[in-house]
């Protein structure tokens, strides 16, 4: 979701435009020519010792040099940022860890896009290993993940016309798929103890050259995988006076792949308790109550555990596994995803434009 709202508008950088035809595995890959892209992996495993993870590995591209700026004499002149956030949820433990990498990639120990690694940052690495299939890595500080992820199903779209809009405006939109269930197995090691897991993964990737609109503070990006055999990809963006803009939206996957775009008025989102961060002051809603009308979709969202909150400066957020019970067609269901959630610590440094 992230990637949607980053860098500024520039005539140069490509703007995420109606008619974007889609073709994978090639948009897996990077594409350079817009400001900002994102590779956003988490999920929710199981290991055979009955302990419950949650993990985030999440790689980000921010363009500094325009596309068509003259050739690089140097190394050292780079086009992009790489950055790299992981962390790890010790459900069963109630622990929370969190990193953050950064690098210029000078010497390629930081990259996109080469052969089948998609981005890495030194040893945190993602690899495609089929046309939806992934092998992911990382470790630090004695923490460390090992997964491969692969989907029966094809990307799903999110957005109508190939663009997912999120202000008013041209080009103030991302372009947006998922693969919305991952099967993963793999290992997480915690402190140097070994846990072979299973579970279900979510793969995100956006690419935009935009920004929030100045109006808009953050928002609140959610991903379900129920067990009824459907997915949910829902957003809500706040506003400045604490409303919810117009262009919140989601898409709703049904058993057999088919899908429904959501809009505004077709949810509704409802906080229902607080976490406050002890480090950084921020109050979060961690819980929720939501309601999806077209599909007949009632829920109740709560945090796996409260404490998820990623103070990776200058940019903190929540982000965190989520588990959730209700009802669709009066039938009861239960889920399993992630929660993000951004502009409550503070403003979102670098996203934002000025007054208009």
């Amino acid at each position: 979701m992230l990637a949607a709202f980053c860098g500024r508008l520039n005539a140069d950088w490509k703007p995420a435009l109606p008619g974007w035809r889609y073709a994978f595995p090639a948009d897996h890959g990077n594409h350079p020519g817009f400001k900002t892209e994102w590779w956003y992996f988490t999920g929710n495993l199981h290991s055979s010792d009955g302990k419950d993870f949650g993990y985030q590995l999440t790689f980000f591209r921010q363009g500094v040099r325009e596309p068509g700026a003259p050739a690089a004499t140097s190394r050292f002149v780079v086009s992009d940022v790489k950055f790299a956030h992981f962390a790890v949820a010790e459900i069963s433990g109630g622990k929370f860890h969190h990193f953050q990498r950064l690098a210029r990639g000078a010497f390629g120990e930081a990259g996109f896009d080469e052969g089948k690694r998609l981005a890495w940052i030194r040893d945190w690495t993602c690899e495609r290993t089929g046309d939806n299939g992934f092998r992911l890595a990382a470790k630090e500080e004695g923490i460390a993940v090992e997964l491969d992820l692969a989907s029966a199903r094809p990307p799903i779209v999110h957005g109508r016309n190939g663009v997912s809009q999120k202000a008013e405006g041209e080009g103030r939109a991302s372009h947006y798929y998922s693969l919305t269930r991952l099967e993963t197995t793999g290992r997480v090691t915690i402190d140097g103890k070994v846990h072979d897991v299973s579970g279900t993964s979510w793969f995100d990737h956006e690419w935009a050259s935009n920004q929030l609109a100045a109006h808009q503070k953050g928002w609140d990006w959610f991903s379900l995988q129920l067990n009824d055999g459907t997915e949910l990809m829902l957003f809500q963006i706040r506003t400045d006076d604490d409303k919810q803009d117009p262009h919140s939206a989601g898409t709703f996957v049904f058993e057999d792949g088919s899908d429904l775009q959501i809009g505004q008025a077709g949810f509704s989102l409802e906080p229902t308790a607080w976490w406050r961060s002890e480090t950084t002051g921020a109050n979060y809603p961690v819980e929720w109550r939501l309601s999806v009308r077209a599909i007949d979709l009632e829920l109740e969202i709560k945090p796996r555990l409260r404490r998820q909150e990623l103070d990776a400066k200058p940019f903190t957020y929540w982000e965190g596994a989520v588990e959730a019970a209700g009802t669709r067609n009066s039938k009861p269901v239960e889920a399993v995803g992630y929660l993000e959630m951004t502009g409550y610590a503070g403003n979102i440094v670098g996203l934002k434009g000025a007054k208009e």
